[in-house]
């Protein structure tokens, strides 16, 4: 098992993230998260733990630095910069298509908040590298037109109480061309905090990554 702090380069910034690679998995999930968040998220980091569980590999990235980390807490200027974080998370696509533990797994993008939208935005510019798409109560809207360019099938969970940002998440599924589902998790709120909540996230997101790997694969089950 690898579980290593990792430093990814940017053309703007280096950004640090948290690299585990329970065993020989089949792809990787790279998590985006949410507007004044970071990859030490509780919730982020529980619902890693499952895919763990799952036979995943993930990378959970602070997809700012430390100083615009400080900008941000004071100014907000950064968290709905969706272009910016966006260009991290492909940079981050880049850097596990080259690490030698990472090179040959196909990627899978985990978003939550504002970090749903950088992902399908990611998703849209990497095709050939994006594999399956999680939104966790999340801001797919964000993502203007390039939502319509998403090729990766999109899973978005959102909570039954947040209705505000169900309907966006209605909404946006309607301008989506790629294969989509919305589920639903009936009493939740935007932070999935009601017992059980986040288990069902969990749940629900390994779940789609691991259907839809399998169906990446080709014959003898190579990347397609």
């Amino acid at each position: 098992m690898i579980s290593e702090l990792v430093m990814v380069p940017t053309d703007e910034a280096v950004l640090t993230g948290d690299l585990v690679v329970p065993g020989h998995v089949p792809a990787v999930v790279l998590f985006a998260h949410g507007s004044g968040s970071s990859r030490l998220s509780v919730r982020n980091r529980a619902a890693a733990a499952e895919l763990h569980k799952a036979g995943l590999g993930t990378l959970l990235l602070d997809l700012l630095s430390e100083r615009e980390e400080r900008e941000d807490a004071a100014t907000a200027r950064h968290r709905f910069d969706i272009p910016l974080l966006s260009r991290r998370l492909v940079a981050a696509l880049e850097w596990l298509a080259q690490e030698p533990n990472t090179r040959d797994l196909p990627a899978g993008l985990f978003g939550a908040s504002t970090g749903a939208a950088a992902a399908l935005m990611a998703a849209a510019e990497r095709p050939e590298r994006v594999y399956a798409v999680v939104s966790r109560g999340g801001r797919p809207d964000l993502a203007g037109d390039a939502i319509e360019r998403v090729a990766a099938p999109v899973l978005l969970i959102v909570g039954g109480s947040d209705e505000a940002v169900l309907g966006l998440n209605r909404e946006a599924a309607e301008r989506l061309s790629a294969p989509h589902e919305i589920h639903v998790v009936p009493g939740a709120t935007h932070l999935f905090p009601e017992p059980g909540a986040l288990e069902e996230v969990a749940e629900v997101a390994g779940r789609w990554f691991l259907a839809h790997l399998k169906e990446r694969r080709g014959p003898g089950g190579r990347r397609a």
